[in-house]
C-alpha cells in the first residue's frame, strides 16, 4: 500500500476572488497622511486669546498642576 504525499500545490475554489479593492490600501493611506499632517502641523498654532484674564487663569492653573 502506497501513501499519498501531499505537492504542497493548493487549487482556488471557484468564486474566490483574493485581490483586494482599491479603497483597502486607499483608506489606511489617507489616514495616516491625516494623522500624520495633524501631529506635524501644530508647530505654528498660536492660542488667540481676546480676554487677557482667561489667559491668567489658565496659566496659574498650568503653573499649579505642574508642582
Amino acid at each position: 500500500m502506497t501513501a499519498r504525499i501531499p505537492t504542497g500545490v493548493r487549487t482556488r475554489q471557484a468564486g474566490v476572488d483574493t485581490r483586494l479593492p482599491w479603497w483597502a490600501l486607499a483608506l489606511p493611506v489617507a489616514a495616516f497622511v491625516a494623522l500624520f499632517l495633524l501631529i506635524a502641523g501644530p508647530g505654528e498654532a498660536r492660542a488667540v486669546s481676546r480676554d487677557p484674564a482667561i489667559g491668567h487663569i489658565l496659566e496659574q492653573l498650568q503653573q499649579t498642576l505642574s508642582l
